[in-house]
């Protein structure tokens, strides 16, 4: 049996997925097994899967899309590993990820993961250094010393400083909480990792870049980003904390994404969703929430041009 079990969900990704797959019979370390799950692909992903030989890697092909966490537990369910990685299938990691971060773990039984810093890379597999440097700031790792956090529930909410497709897991913590939430598109890495603070788990940082995270144009638009508030807001909704300073950066968030949602929903013409969702967000922004509510009154044709020029005006 393993001792890694790597897991890579993918979906429509057959010019990205060699990528991802290569960083991993890269590794340094070699005591794994490699779990892609396929959710539905219409690409050329089965063929593209079919080229590899190597008996550690197993293919889990789902015949119609399922959603991104079923997918994503199709790979966990399958896993015999000691530990757990699950990434995205236009990332890597860097030949001495499962080494490092294993050893951490086989030294210290009482710590449930290891978490490290990560690179930005273009579509073109180029590393930016000063992008890099900019996300490790933005998300609170340049303040985070190496060894276990204390302030878990603090630096994964409110910091969420962890990336998921940057940390090693022992599989049985992960089974203790059920892994991801089924039937979700968005957040579940964000709401996993509340899960694990809340449940006492113990999180060791590792300050080095031994992970690639690709920025591209497929990360972006507004289908993507409505269906991403709608399950940002299920998250946030789904807890309630008994730290002021914790509750108080909740509701924040969860006014700031109602307000966006309802204007992006404003935009589209439905007014009704829309203006009650700006509504309940408009503790974020009075400003933003009348302008909506303004809007909402044109004809929806006309409505888009305004919006799209006070984005322009706001870059």
């Amino acid at each position: 049996m393993a001792k890694i079990s790597v897991c890579i969900p993918t979906f429509n990704r057959q010019n990205l997925l060699p990528y991802a797959i290569e960083s991993i019979l890269q590794q340094s370390y070699q005591d794994f097994e490699l779990i892609v799950c396929d959710d539905g692909s219409s690409d050329s992903t089965p063929d593209l899967m079919s080229q590899y030989t190597d008996n550690r890697i197993k293919y889990i092909r789902h015949p119609q899309n399922i959603g991104k966490s079923n997918n994503m537990r199709s790979g966990f369910d399958a896993a015999q590993g000691e530990y757990f990685i699950k990434f995205d299938d236009d990332d890597r990691l860097t030949p001495d990820f499962l080494a490092r971060t294993a050893a951490i773990l086989d030294q210290n039984s009482s710590i449930d993961f290891v978490g490290t810093d990560h690179w930005i890379i273009d579509i073109n597999n180029v590393r930016q250094q000063e992008e890099t440097q900019e996300n490790s700031l933005r998300w609170g790792r340049t303040n985070l010393t190496e060894g276990i956090v204390d302030n878990l529930l603090e630096v994964v909410f409110i910091n969420q400083s962890f990336q998921i497709g940057a940390t090693l897991f022992r599989r049985k913590t992960l089974q203790e909480l059920g892994f991801m939430l089924p039937n979700i598109q968005n957040c579940e890495d964000n709401d996993l990792f509340i899960r694990l603070a809340l449940a006492e788990k113990k999180g060791y940082y590792l300050p080095e870049l031994l992970m690639e995270y690709r920025y591209h144009a497929e990360q972006q638009g507004i289908n993507r980003a409505m269906p991403y508030l709608f399950d940002k807001i299920r998250y946030l909704e789904n807890y309630q904390f008994k730290s002021e300073k914790l509750e108080k950066v909740r509701q924040h968030r969860l006014a700031e994404t109602k307000l966006l949602l309802g204007l992006r929903l404003i935009e589209k013409g439905d007014n009704q969703k829309g203006r009650k969702l700006v509504l309940a967000g408009k503790s974020f922004s009075t400003t933003k929430a009348l302008t909506g509510l303004g809007l909402s009154l044109l004809p929806v044709g006309l409505r888009g041009q305004v919006f799209n020029v006070l984005r322009q005006i706001k870059g």
